[in-house]
């Protein structure tokens, strides 16, 4: 489910409305890429790739689905749906399956990059040095075999650590610039975040200016936290409480979304703090004095840290540790996680670092993380609650999700009310009743779950759960598919479904209406203006201009953005209509077969399944879309509306400087991405392998290459060249 500026997710169900009162402060476009149906679709595949322990490579796009998912939700929306451990559960399984088949490994596999996407409402810049995630561990071996690892890469004995509190807030990079703070940015996808200067200097523990020439120190970029003290967080919810407005979920979001408000001045009235942890980079001043002054501190991570506090940061200079051996890190991080509670402050676990900076820049990093830190993240919080009652949800595709409603009980700094139990099954096997009393966790500090409930405490007044036999919105009869876990309401016109079909169409990898978000169709709905997808190309301008908060600028831009959209390339179109199992590289591979997309209505099952990566019931969902008399009205009508169904194929080029010749790629190019690469092949000529054979002329070798150069190597015809060397390849 999106989030906009009237609604944010406490979890895959609960809901908090806000007032347009204290919402105007936000930006007027924030919005999940992925709707409320695709949400509960990717959590059920996320939790039968959890529960299985081995995975196939015919698994593998599906799994990178969930895992760019995941991305989304944690490093965009700031609302994650699974804990840590279980999303390095999936890496790890698509490191597996990777590390089997070398040559399904593609460019945009989560393996292969840092982060996730932006969301676009503030301007981007490009961060000095990338921000990588750490890599996480949740027992003592994992840290023994991470200390095992970095041993025998630094060929030392013992390594001394510094460790560290791991914050529970939003990720922001600082640089200074002559003691002068000269920007702020979120983490963003890693490499790029987006600028937020003007909140930054809202939060008073961030210094305006600091004395970084006396330490020899140009130009430096800062890593830390943004964060809302307990304190803070619950002074500013009996505030809101005091206005009748909803109290903010939890002290993360409230900190995560202060920085992405419009007036400043609200920004300051959330009392945000900031702890700084991390000089990632830093240039020197020409007073060579200054300079030797500042490498007392800056030849370790734990000096680092006190210079940062002596210059006015709040680093975490008096939570810190250095130990000695790995066995040292563990028992400290037991102790700590003792007094976790005790904090002003939430945290999530404990970071820990190789303490010599000049042994972590020997140590280096992975594209994902670097190998001379690793975060420890304390264990899964659990409370009890009463099951009260169980609420039934409709997706796009008519699915059926049951959502628990429990007493709200507070659970590591999250007070929650409802958890998903994403299917009739899982409240058969947990044996749930209403009214029991449920143990509920949070694995990871996330994404709430119903562990089990307790029937040694039931007192008799418990009733079963009955599973619905028809639509909770239309009545309509609900029906189960043999071998699926869900029940479906089939009737296409049931309100719920409408609605959620129309927030799909105009997300943004669909259509990308970027004034149109799921609030403005759900008001639109309710209030007559809007009843399907064609009719956000007849939208009544005139009445919508009569609601409040629609000036003359906003029905421009709204106005604007609906006619842009008409001219979307035609596989936006296609994913955008929402049919099951047609994901975006599906829609792109149908969009690419077909001159018009009503040419899809003569497709059979069997020409499907010929096209890359269409199962049979994939397959069978298309034809099951366009045999619809109904779809095929509304795709008419949106072509007369002047929405473009045809597809503008690329001319295919037959001569080039590259005509004849197979390329591969591998590792990561530092002039080109990997998709400017490929596109610069086909444009001259050349065309594109999936792996590494007899078959492939060049293969471009870049940083980090993996086994398919290996591979290569043992194939005397194939030639193997570097990034420059294609470039002059290309330009012959």
């Amino acid at each position: 489910m999106a989030i906009t500026v009237y609604e944010l997710i406490i979890t895959g169900a609960n809901v908090v409305s806000y007032r347009m009162e204290i919402l105007d402060n936000f930006m007027t476009q924030f919005e999940c890429m992925y709707t409320a149906d695709q949400t509960k679709q990717l959590q059920e595949m996320t939790r039968n790739f959890l529960n299985k322990k081995d995975h196939s490579a015919e698994v593998i796009n599906d799994l990178r689905t969930v895992l760019r998912f995941h991305e989304h939700r944690y490093y965009v929306m700031d609302d994650p749906l699974i804990s840590d451990a279980e999303y390095d559960k999936l890496f790890k399984a698509l490191e597996a399956i990777e590390l089997a088949h070398p040559e399904l490994i593609t460019s945009q596999s989560p393996t292969q990059r840092v982060g996730s996407s932006l969301n676009q409402s503030f301007n981007t810049v490009q961060h000095i040095v990338p921000m990588l995630s750490l890599a996480n561990s949740y027992n003592e071996d994992d840290l023994v075999d991470w200390d095992r690892k970095a041993r025998e890469a630094a060929g030392i004995a013992d390594i001394e650590y510094c460790i560290e509190p791991k914050f529970d807030g939003a990720s922001i990079s600082l640089i200074y610039e002559n003691d002068v703070l000269t920007r702020g940015t979120t983490r963003g996808n890693g490499v790029e975040g987006e600028d937020i200067t003007t909140n930054i200097r809202q939060v008073r523990s961030i210094p305006l200016s600091a004395a970084f020439s006396d330490f020899g120190v140009q130009q430096v970029e800062i890593r830390g936290e943004v964060m809302m003290s307990k304190k803070a967080f619950n002074r500013y919810n009996e505030m809101l409480a005091g206005l009748n407005l909803a109290p903010l979920a939890n002290a993360r979001n409230g900190a995560s979304g202060s920085l992405r408000m419009k007036d400043p001045k609200e920004v300051a009235k959330r009392g945000l703090e900031a702890f700084l942890y991390n000089i990632s980079y830093h240039t020197p001043t020409n007073d060579k004095e200054a300079v030797r002054k500042g490498q007392a501190f800056l030849d370790t991570h734990s000096g680092s840290l006190t210079l940062l506090w002596q210059l006015g940061f709040r680093s975490p200079e008096k939570e810190k540790v250095v130990v000695k051996g790995i066995k040292a890190v563990i028992d400290h991080v037991g102790e700590f996680e003792a007094l976790r509670d005790d904090l002003p402050y939430e945290v999530d676990g404990m970071v820990i670092k190789v303490n010599d900076l000049e042994l972590q820049e020997k140590l280096g990093m992975t594209t994902h993380h670097p190998r001379w830190a690793i975060a420890f993240k304390f264990k899964a919080r659990q409370a009890t609650s009463k099951l009260r009652s169980i609420e039934y949800q409709v997706g796009r595709t008519g699915s059926i999700t049951p959502v628990a409603k429990i007493e709200p009980v507070q659970l590591a700094g999250v007070t929650v009310g409802s958890i998903s139990l994403f299917n009739e099954d899982i409240i058969k096997d947990k044996d749930l009743m209403i009214g029991d009393t449920v143990l509920v966790e949070r694995a990871g500090d996330v994404i709430p779950y119903i562990v089990k409930s307790l029937a040694e405490l039931r007192t008799g007044k418990e009733q079963r759960v009955i599973f619905p036999t028809s639509c909770p919105v239309c009545a309509t009869r609900l029906f189960k598919e043999e071998g699926e876990a869900v029940w479906r309401c089939v009737n296409i016109e049931c309100p719920a479904q409408v609605v959620e079909k129309m927030i799909h169409f105009v997300s943004k990898n669909a259509m990308d209406i970027k004034s149109f978000g799921e609030a403005n169709i759900r008001k639109f709905y309710e209030l007559g203006l809007l009843k399907d997808i064609p009719g956000i190309y007849k939208l009544d301008y005139g009445a919508v201009s009569k609601l409040e908060g629609f000036g003359k600028k906003s029905i421009t831009n709204l106005q604007e953005a609906i006619e842009t959209s008409k001219n979307q390339p035609l596989n936006r179109l296609i994913f955008g209509l929402g049919i099951r199992f047609v994901g975006e590289t599906t829609a792109k591979v149908l969009s690419n077969k077909v001159h018009h997309l009503l040419d899809l209505q003569n497709y059979t099952v069997e020409q499907l399944q010929q096209l890359e990566d269409i199962g049979v019931k994939v397959a069978g969902s298309i034809v099951h879309f366009f045999q619809n008399q109904q779809n095929g009205l509304m795709l008419r009508e949106l072509e007369a509306l002047g929405v473009k169904m045809t597809n503008e194929k690329r001319a295919v080029v037959h001569e080039g400087a590259l005509t004849g010749k197979n390329f591969l790629f591998t590792g990561t190019l530092n002039k080109l991405k990997r998709s400017e690469a490929e596109e610069l092949v086909e444009q001259k000529g050349g065309k594109l392998l999936g792996s590494v054979s007899s078959k492939l002329n060049y293969l471009v070798v870049g940083d980090d290459a993996g086994s398919k150069f290996e591979k290569a190597k043992k194939i005397n015809t194939i030639r193997i060249i570097n990034e420059d060397e294609f470039l002059s390849l290309v330009q012959a």
